[in-house]
C-alpha cells in the first residue's frame, strides 16, 4: 500500500507536533509526505501535480491542526481546485474511488472539551463530517480520524510516543471504513 500524507500546516518549521509528526512519517516506508505549505508559499497550486499525487497511491492522508473548528485556509483551496468535477467526483470523476482518505489532526484542548455537555458542545467526529461528507462525494473509504488531543500538555516523550502511534495507525492496513449516519 502506497500512502500519501498531505500536511497542510502554515508554519511547520515552528510547529513542535505537527513536526514531529511529519517526521515519523518521514521514515516510513511507502509513504510519501508532501509539505502542502512550503510547495505553494504563494497558494498557486499546481492541480495536475497534485492530482498526479493523489493518483499514485492508495491511501490518503489529510494531516493538520485543528483551526477553529475547521482546517487550515490551504486546505480547503486545495479541495476546491484539485478535487474537481469531472475528476474528483460527477459523471466521470471516479480518479479516487475505492481509496483510502484518512484525516490526522492535532487538537489543543483535552477529548472531554468535545461533547454535547462541554462548551465546545459538539464532538470531533461531528466538525469533521465535512470531510467525510467530501469522502463520500469522491469515492473514497473514509477510515476513523487519528486525533492527537491536548498537544499543548504533551512532554517530549508523550509527543515521541504519539507520533509513532500515528504512523502505525496511518499505515494500519485493516483500518475498517467509518460507518456513514
Amino acid at each position: 500500500m502506497k500512502t500519501l500524507v498531505l500536511v497542510f500546516h502554515p508554519d511547520l518549521t515552528n510547529s513542535r507536533v505537527n513536526r514531529r509528526l511529519t517526521q515519523e512519517m518521514e521514515k516510513q516506508a511507502n509513504v510519501t509526505v508532501h509539505r502542502v505549505y512550503e510547495a505553494y508559499p504563494d497558494e498557486k497550486i499546481d492541480v495536475a501535480a497534485e492530482q498526479r499525487l493523489l493518483e499514485n497511491h492508495d491511501r490518503i492522508v489529510l494531516q493538520f491542526p485543528f483551526y477553529w473548528y475547521s482546517t487550515p485556509s490551504l486546505l480547503k483551496k486545495w479541495q476546491d481546485v484539485v478535487l474537481a468535477y469531472g475528476w474528483a467526483f460527477g459523471s466521470t470523476g471516479d480518479k479516487l474511488h475505492g481509496k483510502d482518505f484518512l484525516i490526522a489532526v492535532s487538537i489543543g484542548a483535552a477529548k472531554e472539551i468535545y461533547s454535547p455537555d462541554s462548551n465546545f458542545k459538539y464532538t470531533l467526529s461531528e466538525l469533521l463530517r465535512p470531510l467525510q461528507a467530501t469522502s463520500n462525494m469522491i469515492g473514497t473509504h473514509y477510515l476513523k480520524p487519528f486525533a492527537l488531543y491536548g498537544v499543548n500538555q504533551l512532554s517530549d516523550e508523550q509527543l515521541d510516543q504519539k507520533a509513532k502511534d500515528y504512523a502505525i495507525y496511518a499505515l494500519n492496513t485493516k483500518l475498517e471504513p467509518c460507518p456513514i449516519h
